[in-house]
């Protein structure tokens, strides 16, 4: 009968031999990223594939943690590590110690993802840049204290501004430290009530000497500095995540210099010239306003007002009578309107009519007015009211109408 192994036999074989062979323990593999997957302890799992076949790997925490990029499915890379089994499952994998992006470089695909994911953010929209003030009093200079640059800055800001204060506040521009360095650089910077603006920026390099200034903890601290933030790092070539996210880019630390203060020659005779165009607009306007002066002198109004006034005077006359002669008529043509309407009055009152000779007779008892002999009775009294005066009387006898 042959031996019979357990898994876990057969296992341990498959893994003592792969793990004992020197060339599985350092080897290099390219391949795709699929199934990526970023666990909550840091750790990295992933495949690596190609047209044919599949590897599977991983890149634990302690080592991921040094990546300048953010893997992701469909990147291409080249992994460095060691093959060994993962026995609980019974699989080989490649326990992934470095890695790079193939292709577009680790260095280029970390400074496109912190691009994007910061433009995303607004940290680069034009709406949140701060003006550059126009002749700033004092500059704060974050640089390396003795590098070439900061030479540089100070020589042509004093040619351009000999009054300008500068103060630099000294950093690491290069190296793993020099990003914590200028973020504490720019924390000074942004604590300092006088300063009305910052510089930061250094010489040129390689990409790896300026990669200080693609820090996303930097660009923040560029971010939040309450100053203007001018950059100017490496060559005119050179663009950085600070580039983007300071107020205004500068192509070399000579040009942020150039852009921070106005060649003070140059305000003065602007100055001058400025004096001179307003005094010339003065004196013409102050000749255009005598000119005009002078035409109003010799006008007759100014000149003999009396005979303007003596003119309006006379019109005053003349319009209080026609005034007082269109009142006259109006109040003529009511009183004639009055007087016709007393005459109709006067036709239909009663007393007109007694005045022509008749009378009216009133019932004593209710004091009605009667109209027939049969409204009253002999014996009853009445009143009888005349054009002047009024009579009493007592009926002897009433008189029926035989004509009705």
């Amino acid at each position: 009968m042959p031996e019979i192994l357990t898994v876990t036999q057969v296992t341990l074989y498959l893994k003592q031999l792969i793990e004992t062979d020197i060339l599985l323990q350092r080897v290099w593999v390219r391949g795709e990223i699929s199934n990526f997957t970023l666990h909550s302890s840091g750790h990295m799992y992933f495949t690596l594939k190609d047209q044919a076949s599949r590897l599977r790997a991983v890149m634990f925490k302690r080592e991921n943690q040094w990546l300048k990029f953010q893997p992701y499915d469909g990147l291409e890379v080249v992994a460095a590590g060691r093959i060994a089994v993962y026995q609980k499952n019974g699989e080989y994998q490649l326990y992934v110690e470095l890695m790079e992006a193939a292709g577009l470089g680790s260095l280029y695909l970390a400074f496109e993802q912190l691009k994007s994911r910061l433009a995303q953010e607004g940290l680069f929209a034009p709406e949140r840049k701060k003006p550059i003030p126009l002749l700033p009093r004092k500059i704060g200079v974050i640089t390396s204290p003795t590098g070439a640059a900061v030479r540089d800055i100070i020589r042509i800001l004093h040619r351009r501004h000999p009054r300008v204060d500068i103060l630099v506040i000294p950093a690491q521009v290069q190296g793993d430290t020099a990003p914590a360095s200028l973020v504490k650089a720019l924390q000074i910077a942004g604590g300092l009530n006088d300063l009305d603006l910052v510089i930061i920026g250094r010489g040129g390099g390689s990409a790896e000497e300026l990669w200080a200034f693609n820090d996303e903890a930097v660009a923040r601290a560029v971010a939040a500095c309450p100053h203007p933030v001018i950059s100017g790092v490496g060559h005119e070539t050179d663009f950085t995540i600070t580039d983007f996210v300071a107020d205004l880019r500068a192509p070399t630390p000579s040009g942020a210099a150039e852009l921070s203060v106005p060649e003070i020659a140059e305000v003065a005779n602007r100055i001058k010239l400025y004096t001179g165009n307003l005094c010339a607009l003065f004196t013409r306007l102050c000749a255009r306003k005598r000119a005009h002066l002078e035409r109003l002198v010799f006008r007759p109004v100014l000149r003999q007002p009396d005979r303007l006034i003596a003119v309006r005077r006379q019109q005053v006359d003349e319009g209080k009578e026609e005034l007082i002669r269109r009142m006259k008529v109006i109040l003529e043509d009511k009183r004639k309107s009055l007087r016709k309407e007393m005459a109709r009055l006067d036709a239909l009152s009663p007393l007109a009519v007694l005045n022509r000779g008749y009378s009216i007779c009133f019932r004593e008892t209710d004091g009605q007015v009667v109209k027939r002999s049969g409204e009253v009775t002999p014996g009853e009294d009445i009143r009888v009211v005349l054009g002047s005066g009024q009579l009493r009387a007592k009926v002897e006898a009433v008189q029926e109408d035989v004509s009705g």
